[in-house]
């Protein structure tokens, strides 16, 4: 990520393909009007990604079809785009020989480089995520969607921190031993961003809900930036995948992520 924020690419492109919103004229069968949806989106968008990040759910939503397009378009993103980082937001969680398959799927199966995980079973469980050094494990700390706080709020511990920022802190001082971690954090709650930022130093920081969930960019620009570079996974998706609906849907997505990127970058 590091070599992309220094070439100026600071948008992160969230692949989410809903078939109810792609544009016609794609194809006859849904996987591969997904397929070619992301395919065009990645082209067009390539020149400001740093990232592009696929929810594995709008495509194994399809059955079979779907997650053959995952694969096809992971497979895609490493051709025409290899210096890109390819994130697949699984957000796996289990016991420890369970995300053994985990990981060796969306790593050597599909050939991502990055995923997100949950905590919730701890560092244990994580290892086959957390030992891969040449892979990239992003854990879920804050979320920008309504309702988190019911947990990710609690207060916890001897100094009764929040959960999320708890989360955050053991991550930064006790996973990231082989420095491929990141956590999340949501736009949405500048406030939370900058207790993460302070907690984790200059880990990396997955930024959701920028673009169609409407975060403060000039807030979390301000409190959320790392000190040593970026620092941000500034993930913007139905914003730039559906900037318009029409054959046009390809450049209208370059100009909102050319947009965009110019707005992270002042």
């Amino acid at each position: 990520m590091r070599r992309q924020w220094s070439q100026g690419r600071l948008v992160c492109v969230g692949l989410d393909p809903d078939l109810s919103r792609l544009p016609v004229g794609l194809g006859a069968d849904d996987a591969g009007r997904v397929t070619v949806f992301c395919r065009e989106i990645a082209d067009a968008t390539a020149e400001f990604a740093a990232a592009f990040k696929l929810n594995s759910a709008f495509f194994e939503r399809m059955g079979v079809p779907g997650v053959q397009a995952l694969e096809r378009t992971i497979t895609y993103l490493k051709q025409a785009h290899p210096d890109r980082v390819v994130i697949v937001d699984a957000k796996r969680g289990d016991i420890d020989n369970t995300n053994l398959y985990y990981a060796e799927a969306v790593f050597d199966t599909w050939g991502a480089d990055v995923v997100t995980v949950h905590p919730y079973m701890g560092r244990e469980s994580l290892e086959p995520f957390l030992r891969r050094r040449d892979k990239g494990v992003i854990v879920m700390g804050a979320n920008s969607c309504a309702g988190v706080g019911e947990f990710q709020d609690l207060p916890v511990g001897p100094e009764g921190i929040p959960l999320y920022e708890y989360v955050c802190r053991r991550v930064a001082g006790n996973w990231n031993h082989l420095g491929n971690c990141a956590v999340t954090a949501g736009a949405t709650e500048p406030a939370k961003l900058a207790r993460i930022r302070e907690a984790v130093g200059d880990m990396p920081i997955l930024l959701l809900g920028l673009g169609a969930q409407g975060g403060d960019v000039d807030e979390c620009l301000r409190v959320g930036k790392a000190q040593g570079s970026f620092g941000l996974i500034a993930n913007s998706s139905r914003a730039i995948l559906y900037a318009s609906s029409g054959s046009d849907f390809a450049q209208a997505a370059h100009l909102a992520a050319a947009r965009f990127n110019q707005r992270l970058s002042e």
